[in-house]
């Protein structure tokens, strides 16, 4: 299977590139700025990522993201992500980044951007990858500061493809957010948002009916609203599941309790996706195998999943068109 599932080519449509950051380039590049992190070593690092819940995990991610300074450190982040891409066989990949993590902290809207920016465009020339970005607005923070970053980004509209809405679900519905999805539609955006992850299902349908999203980021909570999942699957709307982020962060207590394979067999176009792998245990591919031995998919199974990842994705529906018949190819 793992063979058969390194063959399937795959897009990435979860993935925080800040959330790639592994504790051998955090160092480096601590190193790099003569900054001092609190940890004395990768292993130690390696240890801290033992994580209760979702603010637990944040705590930790935040500070990683404290080393990010310069244009060349967001390159070489982004670069290491796009080089496991091309061992996993993901062949599209559309990455949140959250500028507020940085500009918080006095570093430039175009400085992130350029940064990641000159990544994506190598890898599409050297190793044969397309991509999209998605701007995320914190939610843990304010809806104005979220209009201010919007407004910062509106130079670079052009290669920003979608906003999205992350971070502390808890405490911060969608609802609070409509006016700032509002704003970004008009300027041409597409839109995404975490909702039913830890947060409940009545944060799907605010998602879906004030915030106008095109795909839910999670959705797990879906399944415990059968009105909801009638009106998922009747839409087809991608959920964007990230299967180890969601034991790692207790959502799930272990892989087999995953409710994956459920939401698939009711016709939910379902998608694997590796959120925030550096800290989750695995890439997209090791997603892909851990999912398959935990709930004994088929390869049919694993060729609708691999199918639904280009379905659900930003591209032209001629590109995937082309990508979902190189899946059915697939013996």
């Amino acid at each position: 299977m793992r063979d058969y599932i390194k063959k399937l080519p795959k897009a990435e449509l979860h993935l925080h590139i800040e959330g790639t950051f592994e504790p051998e380039l955090m160092f480096e590049i601590a190193k790099r700025n003569n900054l001092k992190i609190r940890f004395n070593s990768v292993e130690e690092i390696r240890r801290a990522y033992d994580f209760h819940n979702l603010q637990s995990f944040l705590d930790i991610y935040y500070e990683g993201a404290g080393v990010l300074i310069h244009e060349r450190d967001f390159f070489d982040l982004t670069w290491a992500y796009l080089l496991k891409c091309k061992e996993d066989n993901v062949v599209h990949t559309e990455i949140f980044f959250d500028p507020q993590t940085h500009t918080e902290r006095g570093v430039k809207f175009e400085t992130v951007y350029k940064g990641i920016s000159e990544a994506l465009k190598k890898a599409e020339t050297e190793l044969g990858i397309s991509s999209f970005l998605i701007m995320c607005f914190l939610r843990h923070l304010s809806e104005e500061e979220a209009i201010k970053t919007l407004k910062e980004s509106l130079p670079f509209k052009s290669g920003i493809k979608a906003v999205g809405l992350d971070s502390s679900e808890l405490g911060h519905p969608p609802s609070k957010f409509k006016k700032v999805f509002e704003m970004a539609k008009a300027e041409g955006f597409l839109t995404v948002a975490h909702a039913g992850e830890e947060g409940p299902p009545e944060y799907i349908w605010e998602a879906l009916d004030l915030l106008k999203i095109e795909r839910i980021d999670h959705g797990v909570r879906s399944i415990e609203d059968e009105a909801l999942m009638e009106r998922i699957i009747q839409e087809q709307m991608t959920l964007t599941v990230c299967p180890l982020s969601n034991v790692k962060l207790k959502v799930f207590q272990k892989l087999s309790d995953h409710n994956l394979k459920k939401l698939l067999e009711r016709g939910v176009r379902v998608t694997i996706n590796s959120d925030d792998p550096a800290y989750f245990g695995g890439y997209v591919g090791e997603n892909f195998i851990q999912v398959q031995r935990d709930l004994n998919l088929s390869k049919d199974e694993l060729k609708t999943l691999a199918q639904n990842s280009f379905k659900g994705s930003f591209l032209s529906d001629e590109k995937k068109k082309y990508w979902v018949q190189r899946i059915l190819q697939i013996g």
